[in-house]
């Protein structure tokens, strides 16, 4: 779609120095801009690109003053970095703007889905699910039996909710990810084989919750597994049976949590961060990259290593690795001393 430069103004609450009647129709970075694109320049380091770029207008702060001659044009705001962030939003709004049921879709005729919804080619929902308004259901998604999805959720391609999981409003939930398969439950038996032991719990996430692609969440053995409201997880996270991960909590990619754990609210867990089974993570805990978490924590700490440990205490840690060499040939140094008066 195509908007005037005085459209775009007018929707952030800006001015046009240059031509209003100016059109664009996609967003850019500066140093990439194009003819049609619109831009922004917040950070100073990149004003050299304001000079040479091709795009048709950028979003600049009020108080700008360009030193060169310019040959785009300006659009005058506040603060550029929200104002573009905001185009952003509205941007990405309009592309996933979608509605309709696909005659390519299959859905069973118990399932409750809204005329408002979206349903792409290659989608299956099963038996009594129930969809909420305006969800979004990407090709190749599917919606197992008994399934609910609430209001305003996506569900991107290729993602996967087994049976009995709850989604709540306004979730995210993106390509390859798997809600609701068996948490891994096995028990030894005499002849060194394993049982399987049946999961017949849910995965529910409350409202607001995003899902990285290719991430996995396991259906409890009974019970639930819980996201609650807020939570964010990135790419290629695993969260077993049981776990319950807290309000607004963020965890980067690659970071497991194991069987019956709880994550508290406010937490944030760097990438490839390993938690143990049966332990408790209090509220607004920082874990850094690559901890391995063993017992349980604290609110309020932040922790680091692995096993991981208070943040200030594992960097002392650290620094006396780098000199441990020097402290051997010492000891060395000092035993041979020791030895030779005796």
């Amino acid at each position: 779609m195509n908007f005037t430069l005085s459209q775009v103004a007018t929707l952030l609450g800006g001015s046009v120095e240059g031509n209003p009647d100016a059109t664009v129709c996609r967003l850019a970075k500066i140093e990439e801009g194009s003819e049609g694109s619109l831009s922004f320049l917040a950070n100073p380091k990149y004003t050299h690109y304001l000079y040479t770029t091709a795009a048709t207008a950028v979003i600049v702060a009020n108080g700008f003053v360009p030193e060169q001659p310019l040959h785009c044009s300006l659009i005058r705001v506040a603060d550029p970095y929200v104002a573009f962030a905001s185009l952003l939003k509205k941007f990405n709004q309009l592309q996933l703007d979608k509605h309709g049921v696909s005659p390519a879709a299959f859905i069973e005729d118990d399932a409750t889905v809204p005329p408002d919804c979206y349903v792409g080619p290659a989608a299956y929902i099963g038996h009594n699910v129930v969809v909420g308004h305006n969800v979004k259901i990407y090709p190749q998604v599917y919606v197992g039996d008994n399934c609910r999805i609430a209001d305003g959720s996506t569900l991107f391609a290729g993602a996967k909710l087994y049976s009995y999981t709850q989604v709540g409003c306004n979730c995210i939930i993106h390509a390859g990810a798997v809600l609701g398969a068996d948490g891994f439950g096995f028990a030894p038996k005499p002849d060194g084989s394993y049982e399987k032991i049946d999961q017949i719990g849910a995965v529910v996430l409350e409202d607001d919750v995003e899902i990285g692609a290719n991430t996995c969440i396991d259906r409890a053995t009974m019970g639930t597994t819980v996201i609650h409201r807020g939570a964010k997880l990135d790419n290629l996270c695993q969260i077993a049976h049981n776990v319950v991960v807290g309000s607004h909590t963020v965890m980067a990619a690659q970071s497991g949590v194991a069987g019956s754990s709880k994550v508290g609210s406010h937490c944030v867990v760097a990438g490839q961060v390993g938690i143990v089974g049966h332990i408790e993570v209090g509220d607004s805990v920082t874990i850094g990259a690559q901890s391995g978490v063993t017992r349980s924590v604290d609110s309020n700490t932040v922790i680091l290593g692995s096993p991981a440990i208070e943040a200030h205490r594992q960097r002392r840690l650290y620094v006396h690795q780098f000199h441990l060499d020097k402290l051997v040939a010492r000891i060395d140094a000092l035993e041979k001393q020791l030895a030779s008066k005796g």
